[in-house]
């Protein structure tokens, strides 16, 4: 009886044993089988981006004016300000999409940041509409005279920063990356609504530790001699389930080529991979490592280029400030910050040109798909960037010698004398930094996220914040020292109060000529760079070349 009760339990174990390896092998099948939402989730995400632009962009674009004229803070303090918060937001972007690509996954990271801009954005507008939450209003009185926030509504107020800064960390680097999974990698393909049609692609681990092991595997090698023949000769292990395109070897950064080789004490897994990843790497680790080294030369040029644009969202803002903004012979006044507006237009109108008449012309020339390659695009973007702030100078340099030389309009209380120039006159300096952003800036993210393993597509996207944050710390440092050294010269404080009374075309002049050695620095790095290959033949730099009967 013993024995036929053993053979019994042996058998329910068996059965139990199969019918758990079926509901497994079920429950694997149902998640390989992915209903992707495609076209029909768009409009969630679309939408989402665009009310966290809106909600975010429309309050900042106001920010400089609400702090000069109703937390009475200086010109300078309420521009670094400014830039110290743009800064923080967008390097925010770079800790979002770790947490996001390690442990959240986009979908919980996106629902969380989202929140947290709602409350943020809630806090910044109970400062204006509640009294006791800002300083008392000063009118005309003389700066030194007006009472500046107190230290309750100071943290108030940066509160309200803080957690806007929270919600874009969360949704800038993750709304596209989450966008791009809705699509069938293998086929041409307001947000908690579309829930229930979301793809939500989990959480596999940070691809930083991989960098982090070819480093570290590439130093404990050091001693090794290179190999005759890396491409064959290699350690080489892809996982069956990774999302990246295989790479082929390249000679960029050979130094970390040794963290591939295999030596006598390396120990291999069954399955072919590395026993300890720690101490032997793959080919296809080093190569994705390369790609993230090659781009950030490119990177660093993106940091100058972008401080055009940075200074146009301050003192672009208090030009207008100090300008002639009736419309004809009209009362009604344009609002300062209402100018960067035409940053935005002039991207929104270059963008559909560039498409619909450049590219199709290009096309017919190079016989690329994309009509030039990336890096030309970045390269155009930023030579507009360095007329836009040339056009800058000269249009200050015109407003303040108009404002010195013929009577004025009015008084800005705690500014200076209104210049007689048309603010009109603004539009051309912002159209062209637009222009600049449609180009360079769209390029940017485009090449980030081609160049970039495909499990890196929200780093690559916090990348290109973390450009912008560069900036901005950029710009608070050079408008620190500018004023500082400019203080005691003959021609005085390029940046006080009063515009009128300093040279800020000057400054506009530094950055420009700051701009063009980055030109050449960037034209000499677009020549070194090598784009990542794939297994398209048709794919050369990272665009397409059409055949000719396409091209035709």
């Amino acid at each position: 009886m013993e024995q036929n009760g053993k053979e019994t339990m042996e058998k329910k174990d068996k059965e139990l044993t199969e019918q758990n390896g079926k509901e497994a092998m079920e429950k694997s099948d149902k998640e390989e089988e992915i209903n992707y939402g495609g076209w029909k989730v768009m409009p969630f995400i679309i939408g989402n981006e665009t009310f966290e632009r809106l909600g975010a962009i429309g309050t900042l674009a106001n920010l400089l004016i609400y702090l000069t004229t109703v937390f009475n803070l200086k010109s300078i303090t309420a521009a670094t300000m400014i830039n110290i918060f743009n800064g923080t937001t967008n390097f925010g972007t770079l800790i979002g999409a770790f947490l996001c690509d390690t442990y959240f996954g986009r979908y919980k990271t996106l629902g969380f940041a989202i929140c947290a801009s709602f409350v943020g954005l809630l806090t910044i507008q109970l400062t204006a509409a509640i009294p006791d939450l800002h300083p008392s209003h000063c009118g005309a009185q003389e700066s030194s005279r007006c009472k500046g926030p107190t230290a309750g509504q100071t943290v108030f107020l940066l509160t309200g920063l803080g957690l806007v800064a929270v919600g874009a960390s969360g949704i800038r680097p993750c709304n596209l990356a989450f966008g791009a999974d809705q699509f069938n990698p293998k086929i041409e393909s307001v947000y908690f609504m579309g829930s229930k049609a979301y793809v939500k692609v989990k959480a596999t681990g940070s691809p930083m530790t991989s960098v982090a092991q070819v480093l570290i595997v590439s130093i404990k090698k050091r001693k090794l001699n290179p190999p005759d023949q890396p491409s064959l000769s290699l350690f080489n292990y892809i996982p069956p389930k990774s999302i990246n395109s295989e790479l082929p070897y390249t000679d960029h950064f050979r130094f970390i080529d040794k963290a591939a080789i295999l030596t006598p004490q390396d120990q291999i897994n069954p399955n072919g991979s590395p026993a300890d990843p720690w101490r032997l790497c793959s080919l296809q680790q080093v190569e994705e490592a390369k790609c993230l080294f090659r781009v950030f030369p490119i990177w660093a040029s993106a940091i100058l280029y972008y401080i055009v644009i940075v200074q146009q969202n301050t003192y672009g803002v208090f030009q207008a400030v100090q300008a002639d903004r009736r419309l004809g012979s009209s009362h009604f006044q344009i609002p300062a910050a209402t100018f960067t507006v035409f940053v935005m237009l002039g991207m929104t109108i270059f963008i559909p040109i560039y498409d619909r008449i450049l590219v199709p012309f290009l096309r017919r020339l190079t016989g690329k798909e994309g009509g030039i390659t990336i890096l030309q695009r970045i390269g155009i973007g930023i030579f507009l960037s360095v007329v836009s702030m040339l056009v800058s100078a000269f249009v200050e340099e015109r407003r303040r010698t108009i404002a010195i030389t013929r009577p004025t309009l009015g008084f800005v209380p705690r500014k200076g004398a209104i210049s007689p120039m048309s603010g009109l006159w603004l539009i051309p300096q912002f159209t062209l930094a637009g222009l600049a952003e449609g180009s360079a800036t769209i390029g940017l993210v485009e090449f980030y996220y081609k160049q970039f393993p495909e499990n890196m597509r929200s780093i690559a996207g916090s990348l290109f914040f973390c450009n912008m944050a560069s900036s901005s710390y950029l710009s608070s440092l050079f408008i620190a020292i500018v004023h500082r050294a400019t203080k005691r010269t003959a021609t005085g404080d390029w940046l006080p109060e009063d515009l009128n009374k300093g040279r800020l075309d000057y400054f506009y002049y530094m950055i420009a000529g700051l701009g063009v050695l980055n030109m050449g620095y960037f034209l000499v790095c677009a020549k070194w760079y090598k784009y990542k290959e794939n297994t398209d033949p048709l794919e050369v730099n990272g665009e397409k070349q059409l055949s000719a009967q396409t091209v035709v």
